[in-house]
């Protein structure tokens, strides 16, 4: 595994050294910390919104559905917010409607999360309180609000792992052991590259879409 780790370090370390895509990164990196401190509770709430969203489905059309919604994240009612999802050709519309609106009853996000003073205890905190996060979309969150000790296993990343021989397959469903022993592997790719695994996140998604996206 050494060997193909050293190998994928090679590969992402030209997708950093290239100027237009580090600069796209350090677009978003500045908008997460920004978030991080400055960010307001309802900005906070729309980016959970956006990772619930996102389960399997696509980072493009969470974006747009965010847009569309705004401030409905927290204020339309359930039936219009499955409306808009709907109108978006999304593919879970009801249940993700219904995920949006009951996490309006949670605590402020903002003050829970950095109250825990850890990411992965973040991350635990999210999956147990957020009915729809599992790891990958609680990781998720937590990157974009500027916590970046956490990897976003989602099949673009896994389909990388794959074909440089760090995991066999991609695992159909993925048990919480499952994704921590994955995310130890990236965490060996981070040490090497000495970039954050949320960051890192970003160049290895661009190697298999092309794009920069959240």
């Amino acid at each position: 595994m050494a060997d193909n780790l050293e190998q994928l370090a090679k590969k992402v370390r030209e997708v950093i050294s290239d100027p237009a895509v580090h600069s796209k990164v350090d677009a978003r990196v500045a908008e997460f910390d920004r978030l991080r401190e400055k960010g307001s509770d309802e900005e906070w709430f729309s980016e959970l919104c956006f990772c619930l969203m996102t389960a399997n489905w696509t980072a493009r059309g969470g974006i747009s559905i965010q847009k569309t919604l705004g401030d409905g994240c927290l204020t339309l009612p359930q039936a219009k917010v499955e409306q808009v999802l709907a109108d978006h050709g999304h593919r879970f519309a009801r249940p993700r409607a219904d995920y949006i609106c009951k996490a309006r009853k949670l605590p402020n996000l903002r003050s829970v999360i950095e109250a825990q003073g850890d990411d992965r205890r973040a991350r635990e905190w999210l999956v147990e309180k957020v009915l729809g996060l599992g790891y990958k979309e609680a990781s998720h969150f937590l990157r974009n609000t500027g916590h970046y000790d956490v990897a976003i296993l989602d099949r673009h990343i896994l389909g990388i792992m794959q074909e440089y021989a760090l995991i066999q397959e991609i695992p159909k469903t993925i048990t919480p052991k499952r994704y921590l022993e994955m995310e130890k592997t990236l965490e060996k790719l981070s040490a090497k590259l000495k970039t954050p695994l949320g960051i890192l996140d970003f160049y290895i998604w661009y190697m298999r879409t092309g794009e920069i996206l959240k």
